[in-house]
């Protein structure tokens, strides 16, 4: 059925067995087609020079089935520009395509129709996130916590970046202040600049978030973890909040080329929202990863904390910092 896309029956057969058990192994899938096990290794090799199945990135040992939505139309298209001669022959097999896709959405978009979807694991959100870019037409808006960015991430998101940016899409990031002292994340962020982005910066963030047009979002289910899941909003109420979230951020944001400073006998934000933080009751760890700092980071602050508010213990600090006006006190 999908010949006409390259793909020949026992490589169909063994990737229709995959989206229908992607959590499955050759010897499952195997035994689910009645085939050897060397047949299916076979066409598993034929569907990876396709870009139908991936590495797993959580288990590199793994072979996962890509999305059909990408998968099968990144074929389509390339057939589409090499074979424009063949158009009846290439609509034909549009139509196994989206056969296929309808026949496992259910797998791969539950809640799909109630304005919330819930992807689960790395691998799902980056082909989400692929397709979305795709879609993306006038406004591209991040929140970035976690600190100084990784070498890998970086690098991954640049091609993105550039596609978008090019496309005249107006690209707005907030980082955690913390990447003002890393300089491989300062360059990136730079970088964006340069190329027509704008990149602010704040004491904290609430949680990882993209927002596209300001008619979907995408938000980590775990701020801890966010490569364990991701929701998908559509809901427009909801995008609404999340859009004012976002502004309201970004209105107090510091631009990436100054320096939050000091104003006389106040503190830094940094210290500021350590100081809020303790308050909350946070461990020097919890405080850590809400700033995208080292535990180490947040004790030195805090020593310095105690010198300024003249104090010997912590409890001692937040009670001259609401009598300095430093923490709100209760009401």
């Amino acid at each position: 059925m999908l010949s006409g896309l390259g793909i020949d029956a026992a490589s169909e057969a063994v990737y229709r067995a995959m989206l229908a058990r992607p959590e499955g192994s050759v010897e499952e899938w195997a035994e689910d087609l009645g085939l050897p096990e060397s047949d299916v290794r076979d066409a598993l090799d034929r569907l990876s020079r396709l870009a139908l199945v991936r590495r797993s990135t959580v288990d590199r040992s793994q072979v996962r089935p890509v999305n059909p939505l990408l998968g099968l139309e990144a074929l389509l298209a390339q057939q589409q520009a090499e074979l424009a001669a063949h158009q009846q022959r290439v609509e034909a097999s549009r139509a196994v395509v989206a056969e296929t896709i309808a026949q496992f959405a259910h797998q791969h978009a539950p809640g799909a129709g109630s304005g919330f979807l819930y992807l689960s694991g790395v691998d799902a959100i980056r082909e989400h996130l692929e397709i979305l870019a795709n879609e993306v037409k006038d406004e591209f808006l991040t929140f970035a916590p976690g600190g100084p960015q990784t070498p890998e991430n970086m690098a991954a998101s640049r091609p993105l970046n550039l596609r978008l940016l090019n496309r005249g899409v107006r690209m707005r990031t907030v980082y955690l202040d913390s990447i003002r002292r890393d300089q491989p994340t300062v360059a990136h962020a730079e970088w964006l600049v340069a190329h027509g982005a704008g990149v602010r910066t704040t004491p904290t963030l609430p949680n990882r978030l993209i927002l596209i047009d300001r008619r979907i979002a995408l938000i980590a289910t775990d701020s801890r973890n966010t490569g364990a899941g991701a929701v998908v909003v559509e809901n427009p109420g909801t995008i609404a909040l999340i859009h004012a979230l976002f502004e309201t951020v970004w209105q107090s944001a510091q631009p990436l080329g100054s320096r939050p400073e000091r104003e006389p006998e106040k503190l830094t934000s940094h210290q500021a929202e350590v100081l809020r933080l303790m308050a909350q009751g946070l461990t020097d760890e919890a405080i850590a990863h809400h700033l995208g700092v080292s535990a180490r980071t947040v004790r030195r602050t805090m020593s310095a904390l105690l010198t300024t508010l003249n104090a010997r213990s912590r409890f001692q600090a937040g009670v001259q910092a609401v009598r300095l006006g430093y923490l709100p006190g209760a009401e």
